[in-house]
């Protein structure tokens, strides 16, 4: 790209981040986003965008992470346009735009009960959009999207040519509390009538948030996007019930589970934030360890959110990724 305000793969400069992503990149996803609601698992609808360069090279999907959507990624979403890659991007069941619990009593709680309902959206989201959509298809997928990822890898040899997963969430972190006391406390919290009720640990969400406790550490990125969040109450999503929770502890049982990482057939690149707070590095490395043709980096200077750091980090990982994806 020749445009001042982007690096040459597409992604925004920070000197004026907030009036190049609300003046260039998101009239620009608009003109040329097809959206949809799929019946999902259960007949839940299920929110989806699609997206088609003008010449592709081949199709993206991006899974999003927990309390996310896909209209977080559009920077990335418009960096992969930018480099001939057709997108398709869709939100979770309990997020943004799709189907919500309506047991829960707090729009920002997320719940979900049991995690192959995500796996199977996910399968939905594949065979009626993606499958339909130029080949080759590539996969990038954040935290718990890449538990999701993970297990549907293992499930659809040959789905995908090269998967990209940002800081995975091969095994949520528990702040320090041991699995099995995790565990008897959902288990309890179920026997109590209490399974969709928010975990003791969580807030509800209270307006915009603070910086230095997040999980970026690109202020024009954090402060962008804080304000898109603080502006739509469906993308208010900010903390785990104990169902949830049961359901992430289970879910990382699932994907390590004996015989099955080794099921991956497509190359794999497993991304390691370097002060990540939310998920377990060993997991992320005892999973790469056992992909047929996978690899562990870690990324200095990030948080948990790699795509939401600042450019001297931001930049080379993402065309990284690009080079990996064949762009």
């Amino acid at each position: 790209m020749s445009d001042a305000r982007f690096n040459p793969d597409g992604l925004v400069l920070s000197g004026d981040y907030r009036g190049t992503m609300d003046g260039v990149v998101l009239p620009f996803l608009a003109a040329r986003r097809e959206e949809k609601m799929l019946a999902g698992d259960g007949d839940r609808p299920i929110y989806c965008a699609r997206y088609d360069a003008a010449r592709p090279v081949g199709t993206a999907l991006i899974v999003h992470g927990f309390t996310e959507n896909a209209d977080k990624f559009a920077e990335l979403i418009y960096s992969l346009l930018q480099n001939g890659w057709s997108v398709c991007a869709y939100d979770h069941r309990g997020h943004g735009r799709s189907w919500r619990d309506p047991a829960l009593d707090d729009i920002s709680l997320t719940h979900v009960d049991r995690f192959e309902e995500y796996v199977r959206d996910m399968e939905i989201i594949y065979e009626n959009v993606v499958s339909a959509m130029p080949g080759p298809r590539v996969l990038f997928a954040h935290s718990m999207g890449g538990a999701v990822s993970a297990l549907f890898a293992e499930r659809h040899p040959g789905a995908f040519a090269k998967v990209a997963l940002c800081a995975p969430m091969i095994a949520p972190n528990l702040a320090g509390l041991p699995v099995p006391a995790a565990e008897l406390m959902c288990a309890g919290a179920k026997t109590l009538g209490k399974e969709k009720k928010r975990i003791f640990a969580s807030k509800p969400y209270a307006g915009p948030e603070d910086f230095a406790t997040s999980c970026a550490t690109g202020r024009e990125r954090f402060d962008w996007y804080d304000a898109v969040k603080a502006a739509n109450p469906a993308f208010h999503n900010n903390g785990p019930t104990y169902g949830w929770t049961r359901e992430a502890i289970r879910a990382s049982k699932l994907v390590l589970a004996p015989g099955e990482v080794e099921k991956i057939d497509a190359p794999v690149r497993v991304y390691t934030a370097e002060d990540d707070n939310q998920v377990m590095p060993d997991a992320q490395q005892a999973f790469a360890e056992r992909l047929r043709d996978g690899r562990r980096a870690l990324v200095k200077g990030a948080k948990h959110e790699i795509y939401r750091s600042g450019d001297d980090v931001l930049f080379p990982w993402w065309h990284e990724i690009l080079e990996f994806f064949g762009a």
